[in-house]
């Protein structure tokens, strides 16, 4: 399964707030430098569908704020 989601880095509070069925508003504290706002985006996300982060690839926008990550379907 896709989802969308809209990152800011370098924020106060860490948030994960849905804004519809495939797409995400995440505030984290980490800023964008050296993947640390990816792989913080990463565990958030894993935690919301309680996965494993490494379960979870970034297919595209890796160095966007508008990302599209792939995460395993829920049976």
């Amino acid at each position: 399964m896709y989802i969308r989601v809209r990152v800011a880095a370098g924020a106060k509070k860490e948030s994960l707030e849905k804004v519809s069925e495939d797409s995400f508003l995440v505030s984290v504290k980490d800023p964008a430098e050296q993947n640390l706002a990816n792989r913080r985006v990463l565990e958030l996300v894993a935690a919301y569908f309680s996965i494993n982060p490494k379960q979870i690839r970034i297919i595209s926008g890796h160095h966007s704020p508008g990302k599209i990550l792939s995460i395993p379907d829920s049976k």
